[in-house]
């Protein structure tokens, strides 16, 4: 079994969009590397998880739920036997793992992610 367990917003000024995630909800945010993107703590303790903040890459750009599985090549090989597409093919998220994008039969987008920090 897979579970949610990091979200993506995409914004055109996630400047902006952090602070306003900071002030309504209480959220804070840390830059991640040298790309546009800020990791999102929601809060501690209890149900929910965790995100991010990045640069909108092209106007569609829908949010994005991540789950982690075991092996992302296996979940890959799930996804297109039972009528999911590929969105982003695997790539290594260096120190932290593989992730690839997927689409649902019905188009929705999401993520997967093998945790193994030896990625490169």
């Amino acid at each position: 079994m897979a579970r949610i367990t990091h979200f993506e917003i995409p914004a055109n000024d996630p400047e902006k969009l952090t602070a306003f995630y900071a002030s309504v909800f209480g959220w804070t945010f840390q830059k991640w590397g040298d790309q546009e993107y800020w990791l999102a703590r929601t809060g501690e303790g209890g149900p929910g998880i965790d995100g991010a903040v990045m640069r909108r890459r092209h106007p569609e750009q829908p949010l994005v739920n991540s789950l982690t599985v075991a092996s992302v090549d296996d979940a890959v090989a799930a996804v297109l036997a039972n009528g999911g597409s590929m969105a982003l093919p695997k790539m290594a998220v260096p120190g932290v793992g593989w992730l690839a994008y997927c689409k649902d039969p019905e188009g929705t987008v999401f993520g997967m992610m093998q945790n193994d920090p030896s990625a490169k």
